[in-house]
């Protein structure tokens, strides 16, 4: 029996790995952080034999109040991710599976890896009204790259959207798969529409040394992105840096930036009621947009969430704040659960990548209810 964790976003520390009803484990912390809450792992042992794999230490994660009511994700062949049993006793995470195949692999939640990222870029970039722009270079010297889709014109609104500032919230890199697949689909009446009235810049991997790290949520020093946006530097953030100079350049009337929650098991996003510029004419916007996507699906509501920031007490080093209150604009911060919509369950696959693929697709609907009231 071997487990192991030495490839892309893998996580796990083996404390003990003898016995298939006795495997002890512990998620590793991210480098220079005490942040800790993704796993990645594979597991290779005799198939069709029951194993029990215990994950200690939950009270010392991130966010230990996500636990209950979780379950991990396992796949085959890294395509299709299913859930597993799996069960919560008081700092420790219980896995039972029997494996079918020789090796089985474990996750949080199911990966994106870094060459699927390169694999989006390249796939779109090919389509004529797509071109991939280089910002500059992480800590670790990968690339800092925003898609940009669409022509900018005069007259043309500026949406920007950007995912997995926290490298573990791979649920958001689906998402922009999905809205990408339908954006440049030349044959979608909506993709058409938007594009005749905006420009789309889009940042699918904000944190692509995280992610290959196996991080939760910060970058290649520690640094937690959606804390840096209102001071961001070379030295600690410079994949803020970079995104943030870009937007000074393109202007932005609308923003989304894409997460994942540990704790609260519904679609949701976060506004700006908080930021000091805060109007009647954002507060509109927000609801007009809100109102679209509970029409559009089942997926997303506006009951549950985030408690509303007190008027002028909003942390201005987060994204969605920070570009909000910078240039006016509509401003979200757009959250996916790890565990699975409880207004729509799936007991085999919870909240899984085709479901966050396809609100991606469903967020262009919203977006395009908002447009012409952007400005």
């Amino acid at each position: 029996m071997r487990i192991s964790c030495n490839f892309d976003s893998g996580n796990i520390e083996v404390l003990r790995a003898e016995q298939p009803q006795d495997i002890q484990l512990r998620i590793r912390k991210d480098n220079l952080s005490d942040f800790h809450q993704w796993f990645h792992f594979r597991l290779e042992s005799e198939p069709m034999v029951s194993h029990k794999l215990t994950i200690v230490d939950l009270d010392k994660t991130a966010y230990p109040e996500g636990w209950p009511g979780y379950e991990a994700v396992a796949s085959y062949d890294r395509v299709e991710w299913f859930r597993v049993p799996t069960e919560v006793k008081g700092s420790e995470l219980i896995i039972e599976h029997t494996p079918e195949q020789d090796a089985t692999y474990f996750a949080y939640f199911a990966p994106y890896s870094y060459e699927q990222h390169l694999d989006l870029l390249a796939w779109a970039q090919n389509d004529f009204n797509c071109r991939l722009i280089h910002l500059g270079e992480t800590l670790d010297g990968r690339d800092m790259s925003v898609l940009r889709v669409g022509t900018p014109d005069e007259g043309k609104r500026t949406i920007w959207i950007t995912a997995r500032q926290h490298p573990g919230e791979t649920m958001a890199e689906w998402l922009v798969e999905g809205l990408l697949e339908r954006l440049l689909n030349e044959e979608d009446g909506v993709a058409r529409s938007l594009l005749d009235k905006a420009v789309f810049y889009i940042v699918p991997n904000m944190n692509p040394d995280g992610s290959v790290r196996g991080h939760l949520r910060t970058n290649a020093k520690g640094v937690n992105l959606n804390r840096e946006w209102q001071t961001p530097t070379l030295e600690s953030s410079p994949e803020v840096y970079y995104v943030l100079n870009k937007m000074q350049e393109t202007g932005v009337d609308l923003y989304l930036d894409v997460h994942g929650d540990e704790a609260i098991p519904y679609n949701f996003v976060a506004g700006c009621e908080g930021n000091p510029g805060y109007s009647d004419r954002i507060a509109s916007l927000e609801e007009q947009f809100k109102q679209v996507l509970i029409q559009v699906t089942p997926e997303f509501q506006d009951s549950h969430g985030y408690d509303k920031d007190e008027p002028g007490k909003a942390n201005m080093t987060v994204a969605s704040n920070a570009v909000g209150e910078r240039f006016d604009c509509l401003s979200f911060t757009l959250e996916m659960p790890f565990k699975d919509n409880n207004d729509l369950p799936d007991p085999a696959y919870g909240w899984s990548p085709e479901r966050s693929k396809q609100l991606g697709a469903d967020v262009l609907v919203a977006i395009r209810g908002v447009v012409a009231n952007l400005r």
